[in-house]
């Protein structure tokens, strides 16, 4: 049986009072209520997985939604990880890179440092770490720091930040490289689990 998943430009740009979702109980068929902290919902397209059709995941992709959308989820994910008294916040790849400065902006912080997937030509390999996850299966894939943004990290206090977890093996990759080079993970912090 094919799947079949509806056009997502109306997903991710705007947070629904609880009272205006359509179909709050399962089955949802093509969007899934996702409830947020303060009890507003956001709405999560529901997409099947390739490799196991008779499985499927709600999907946020962050660098689709409003501005409206991605502050409000960056301000209570501030919130979240504040208690952690970070020096610093890492963003993940991808779609974390779009989440970590808003909530880096929000706690007070004048930066963030990125990781990335692309390598650029004054990387370090020993700056890197082997990564994969359900949602980019490509093999080969690495996590890169850019060796001038080490010494930012040496010795601080981090907080990994990502818009989503599903397994964990990104967050633990990312957390590993940062601690064999000096940082302290205290925290992560991800929009959706």
């Amino acid at each position: 049986m094919s799947h079949f998943t509806e056009a997502t430009t109306g997903y991710w740009q705007r947070i629904l009072e609880a009272g205006e979702v359509e179909r709050p109980d399962p089955p949802w068929r093509f969007g899934y209520p996702a409830r947020l902290p303060d009890g507003r919902v956001l709405m999560l397209p529901i997409r099947q997985m390739p490799s196991e059709p008779a499985h499927a995941v709600a999907s946020l992709i962050l660098n689709q939604a409003s501005l409206q959308v991605a502050d409000a989820l960056g301000a209570m994910l501030a919130q979240r990880v504040e208690p952690y008294a970070a020096e610093l916040l890492v963003g993940l790849p991808t779609l974390g890179l779009v989440l970590a400065p808003i909530v880096a902006g929000a706690l007070g912080h004048g930066r963030y440092v990125p990781l990335g997937t692309s390598r650029k030509f004054w990387y370090d390999e020993a700056l890197s770490i082997a990564v994969h996850s359900i949602t980019s299966p490509v093999p080969g894939r690495r996590l890169y720091l850019d060796p001038n943004q080490r010494r930012l990290l040496e010795g601080k206090r981090l907080v990994l930040v990502d818009d989503a977890v599903s397994t964990g093996t990104t967050l633990q990759a990312a957390w590993d490289l940062l601690e064999s080079l000096g940082g302290q993970v205290v925290a992560c912090g991800v929009a959706m689990r």
